[in-house]
């Protein structure tokens, strides 16, 4: 049934491909969110979201790097590993609802540090006290966190931006607005061989996929990541990436709870 006005889902669609792409994500937990409650059905749910990640990735991709953000010694083994890591998960049908509930109550520690972080900008704080930013870590390591985010996104149905970005902030091997540019095109990787694992699996399945929900994702997404890659100030892209996680957070503790029909 039903619980969400279905002339209403592209304006939502391309609400939430703004929220993201500002911050170098591209929507994915944000689409099943508002697909599911549109009542799509699931096996349509998650292809269709791969898809606007595609498209939306592409164009943060081109965003943040057109404003200089990009590093491409930090993106490299990062999509190296995680592509055949998401094939491998996207081509799988697991019973997950344990595995989601402990994703979702990470997300929702790295929402709440984000807003933390954001409030801590308000005051001013000594360069002493400000925590650095350490070198890059080594390839093995970034190969072995590519794989392992790859393998998730691919489980989950998402293009993995929302376990990515906490994790390289945790490590603090790059500034926010580097960290974006960084997942934009990581995403982008890993939603083409989450659909690639799918389409060898089981088919893709784009029936979701409108012309009124693409040009939203298009919209969306062009002025998302315009104003995230040139415009927002760090403080208000760390408390749009907390409402991000949250919404990730929410959607994957529901899913853990009430797992959708397959």
């Amino acid at each position: 049934m039903n619980v969400w006005p279905t002339d209403w889902l592209p304006v939502a669609i391309g609400v939430v491909a703004f929220l993201y792409a500002a911050v170098g994500h591209a929507g994915a937990t944000g689409y099943i969110a508002v697909m599911t409650l549109a009542g799509i059905a699931a096996a349509t749910v998650r292809p269709t979201a791969l898809a606007l990640n595609v498209i939306v990735a592409t164009i943060g991709t081109v965003q943040f790097t057109r404003a200089g953000h990009l590093r491409g010694g930090l993106l490299v083994p990062l999509a190296l590993a995680s592509a055949p890591a998401a094939f491998i998960g996207g081509g799988l049908s697991l019973p997950l609802p344990i595995f989601k509930g402990l994703l979702g109550a990470i997300l929702a520690f790295s929402a709440f540090r984000q807003l933390a972080e954001a409030r801590r900008g308000e005051v001013p704080t000594p360069a002493a006290a400000l925590p650095p930013v350490a070198r890059s870590p080594s390839w093995p390591g970034l190969l072995v966190l590519g794989a392992l985010v790859g393998l998730l996104a691919g489980l989950t149905g998402v293009g993995g931006g929302v376990f990515l970005t906490p994790a390289l902030l945790a490590l603090r091997v790059a500034p926010l607005k580097t960290v974006a540019a960084v997942t934009a095109p990581f995403i982008l990787v890993n939603s083409l061989a989450g659909l690639a694992g799918r389409a060898v699996s089981s088919g893709i399945g784009l029936e979701g996929v409108s012309r009124p929900i693409l040009l939203a994702a298009v919209v969306g997404g062009f002025l998302g990541s315009q104003a995230g890659a040139f415009q927002l100030p760090v403080r208000s892209l760390r408390i749009l990436l907390a409402v991000v996680l949250a919404i990730a957070s929410v959607n994957l503790l529901a899913a853990s709870l009430y797992p959708p029909a397959r």
